[in-house]
């Protein structure tokens, strides 16, 4: 009996954990085709994991709360990198990177996969 408790605790744990994740975390589609990866915790890292790129990480962002998200985005082809934010919205997630202070911003969707 006591076995059988443990282990309804033990699966309970564990999908409570995964409904505790933030909904930006994980895999998503780039605009460009690739996979990039987001995982972290109160900072979020954006690694990508497909294209020409694989390996390289692009990004930090931390929650700005409602959906928003903002921190630093690279270009992974200009090594360059731009203030950034995001902005989730269902399977949506729209990523900015921004210089002069936001008044020149390039943006592009991903989707989640």
């Amino acid at each position: 009996m006591f076995r059988k408790m443990s282990l309804a605790l033990a699966a309970t744990v564990m999908m409570a954990g995964a409904a505790w994740a933030d909904p930006i975390e994980g895999n998503w589609k780039t605009q460009s085709g690739a996979t990039a990866a987001i995982a972290g915790g109160g900072t979020f890292s954006i690694t990508l994991k497909s294209g020409k790129h694989s390996g390289k990480n692009i990004g930090s962002f931390k929650a700005a709360g409602a959906n928003k998200y903002t921190g630093t985005i690279t270009d992974p082809d200009t090594d360059k990198t731009y203030s950034g934010k995001a902005t989730l919205s269902g399977t949506s997630l729209k990523m900015s990177g921004c210089v002069l202070g936001g008044l020149i911003c390039k943006s592009q969707t991903w989707t989640k996969l």
